[in-house]
């Protein structure tokens, strides 16, 4: 898509986005085996800034402290053993030597009871449960509430401008031992305003320092804050730019999700969390900058203005791009509190935090694009964590038609959602645990025929981070790869022939784990 989704009814909020009109009702109560009816939950998102989130994991039990740590080595190595642990704490480290006295660095956010909490749904949910009850209670409807504005707000306790200007004060680790550099911007969103239309965008990439007066950022092409930089690029005008460095969770959730193009990361985080999302204007960009952040770096990228920047270690688990020039934003300003505090979630080789994280929230977004896209009778979907939630998506259907599998998974590996980065889409029946790859596994080799159950895509949406691009393609500026779609689903035509399964009922499995449970304790 390249212009600006229209809405019905629509009307401007204050950053000139679209405003749906009231969205109809959901299409149903959705639930799932063995627990309790995903729509009657009451989600609650109670938290408004990073701090208050903190508060909370400590309730949980799943907050930890460590002082004296070394943002040259010793961050980045607890971190990446601390990311491959689910049930591993919270870390905030703090008296970090040779850094802005106060200030701290938390990693690990989404593990735990954590990842519940987060996304403001009760601790019984398995991950499957969560990832729906995310998509029924906020995505299907995606519920938007406009920001608003006011006059000032924590961001601006400390303010660092012309000479002052050290972006390089704040503890920003060395997070994987290759890495070309600090980066500042891993847990972190760039807000950025198209220069076309006025559609503010909150994306996540990646930002290192370069210096202690500007920094660099690398946007695969087709990603909607890249779209924007290209626009200002081709005018020959200066792009503004403002880095969250330090929000809270849903925040940056939102920020690194796919929200579909010409709406606001900031309505959806509203819509969330019932209310407005509190924001200030940038004093140097007049960008929307949220009044309650930890860290926020204004400035502006010239066009021509570039660098070498990297390499890093990339959520492909691989340095998949070595250095190379990319643009700079030189910064006029840095906002922060007292103490502030930077959010890191850095990708590790998967499965890690990053992938948990974006398996539950990508899940639920393929499947709503699966089903809004016509496909019926979707069960459930899941972006695999050990694909880092791009390479691996399985989709679980009960059949209708002939094709129906083969409709799924094509729309699956190309819905915006699904189209990035993919690898493979596994289309199985409603009878196997989508999430559960052993099942997944057990449903292809044993309903799947090498010869006539698998499709081929070619020329999909990748990025120059993709290690299986070639060099001389890559050189070409080819960014592009192959899909393949498994049907591994009981041939429609005959599924009623096929050998029953030697399980028992789900009724007798589950009466089988109430009287006999205690065997395997």
């Amino acid at each position: 898509m390249t212009g600006k989704v229209k809405r019905p009814n629509a009307t401007k909020d204050e950053m000139g986005n679209a405003i749906a009109a009231k969205p109809a009702g959901k299409s149903g109560s959705v639930s799932q085996p063995g627990g309790d009816p995903i729509a009657s939950l009451v989600p609650n998102v109670d938290y408004t800034d990073l701090r208050e989130w903190m508060a909370k994991a400590e309730a949980l039990g799943e907050l930890r402290e460590v002082s004296g740590a070394s943002w040259e080595r010793d961050i980045g190595m607890a971190t990446e053993l601390l990311s491959h642990e689910e049930s591993a704490p919270a870390v905030v480290f703090k008296d970090i030597p040779g850094t802005l006295p106060g200030s701290r660095v938390l990693v690990n956010f989404f593990g735990g009871q954590r990842q519940k909490m987060t996304l403001g749904f009760p601790t019984h949910l398995n991950k499957l449960e969560l990832s729906e009850a995310f998509r029924v209670h906020y995505m299907q409807d995606l519920k938007r509430i406009p920001p608003k504005f006011v006059n000032d707000g924590p961001i601006f306790e400390n303010t660092m401008k012309g000479d002052a200007v050290n972006v390089a004060a704040f503890p920003t680790p060395k997070w994987h031992e290759d890495d070309g550099g600090r980066y500042i911007g891993t847990g972190s969103f760039n807000v950025t305003r198209d220069p076309d239309d006025g559609w503010v965008n909150c994306g996540t990439y990646r930002v290192m320092i370069h210096d202690k007066e500007s920094v660099g950022f690398y946007i695969s092409p087709g990603k909607h804050g890249r779209i924007m930089r290209d626009k200002y690029e081709k005018r020959g005008e200066p792009m503004p730019v403002a880095i969250v460095v330090g929000c809270d969770p849903m925040s940056f959730l939102m920020g690194s999700s796919e929200v579909p193009h010409g709406i606001c990361e900031y309505d959806v985080i509203g819509g969330i969390r019932g209310k407005p999302v509190e924001l200030v204007h940038g004093p140097m960009t007049g960008l929307p900058i949220p009044a309650n952040a930890e860290i926020v770096i204004e400035g502006f990228v010239q066009p021509g203005n570039v660098k070498p920047e990297g390499p890093f270690g990339e959520w492909f688990g691989y340095y998949g791009s070595d250095m190379r020039d990319e643009p700079v934003m030189d910064i006029k300003a840095i906002h922060y509190r007292n103490d502030p505090i930077l959010l890191g979630c850095v990708p590790q080789r998967a499965p890690d935090e990053v992938a948990r994280y974006r398996a539950l929230t990508r899940s639920a977004i393929v499947r709503e694009n699966i089903v809004k896209a016509g496909v019926p009778d979707v069960v459930a979907a899941w972006a695999h964590e050990v694909g880092t939630s791009r390479l691996l998506l399985v989709v679980a259907i009960k059949q209708r038609y002939g094709g129906h599998a083969k409709q799924a998974g094509h729309v699956a590996a190309m819905c915006h959602a699904g189209a990035y980065a993919g690898r493979y889409v596994i289309v199985v029946d409603e009878d196997i645990d989508p999430s559960n790859l052993e099942e997944v596994m057990w449903a292809v080799l044993t309903r799947s025929d090498p010869a006539t159950s698998i499709d081929f895509i070619t020329n999909a949406w990748s990025t120059p981070l993709d290690p299986r691009i070639p060099p001389e393609q890559k050189a070409r500026g080819d960014f592009t790869n192959s899909r393949a779609i498994i049907d591994a689903c009981k041939p429609f035509h005959w599924k009623d022939q096929y050998p029953k399964v030697n399980q028992s009922s789900p009724e007798v499995r589950k009466e089988a784990r109430e009287k006999w449970g205690y065997l395997l304790k």
